[in-house]
């Protein structure tokens, strides 16, 4: 996803570079590029946060019929204990990663206008903006929109800080999906396992 970010943010560089030029569609080709990068984070920023909600309640719903079903017959069935822990100990695993992939994560640092005025912070960022009030945001935005470079530069800073909040959630996802799918294979192998063995014990 990084180099994804990267690549977007060198296209738009170069858009930049080609604002000064008069051509016929050169305003509308970089605005349709930023528009469609925006788009495309927000897309796979949904898919994202729906992957994560569908491992969330996936697992939940195991670890429910574990502890409800399973758990009250680990007495008078101790060969349950290893297949049960192995299956709790990944779905545990896999939930709490695809928690830490869904749960809004924010860095909140605070700008000023004079912030603004030296090309520092982002302005499109609510986590940066929020301690300003409406007056001086609106300032910030009029300004912003008074230099056509700095402006392209802001969005273009906007999409890479998109771009690494996305690998950041797949990267959690990923480990979620993998330690979902060790879980169910260990623990369907475990069941087998012990099952056989108590099998052959009994004959």
């Amino acid at each position: 996803m990084i180099e994804q970010a990267e690549a977007v943010e060198k296209q738009l560089a170069e858009a930049v570079k080609q604002a000064g030029k008069k051509g016929p569609g050169t305003n509308r080709g970089i605005e349709t590029m930023f528009r469609s990068a925006y788009r495309v984070q927000m897309e796979l920023t949904s898919l994202a946060d729906n992957k994560a909600n569908m491992m969330i309640s996936i697992n939940g719903i195991i670890i429910s019929i574990i502890l409800a079903a399973v758990a009250p017959k680990l007495d008078s069935n101790p060969w349950l204990i290893l297949p049960t822990v192995v299956f709790l100990v990944g779905t545990m695993v896999s939930i709490i990663y695809a928690i830490l992939a869904a749960r809004p994560r924010v860095n909140r640092n605070p700008i000023t206008l004079e912030d603004l005025e030296h090309s520092q912070g982002n302005i499109l960022f609510f986590g940066n903006f929020a301690n300003l009030d409406k007056e001086q945001f609106t300032d910030g935005m009029l300004e912003l929109m008074q230099d056509k470079r700095v402006l392209y530069e802001t969005m273009i800073h906007n999409i890479h800080d998109l771009g690494l909040v996305l690998n950041r959630k797949f990267g959690l996802l990923k480990v979620a999906y993998t330690s979902f799918m060790v879980a169910l294979i260990l623990g369907v192998l475990s069941f087998m396992i012990v099952f056989f063995w108590i099998l052959q014990q009994a004959g």
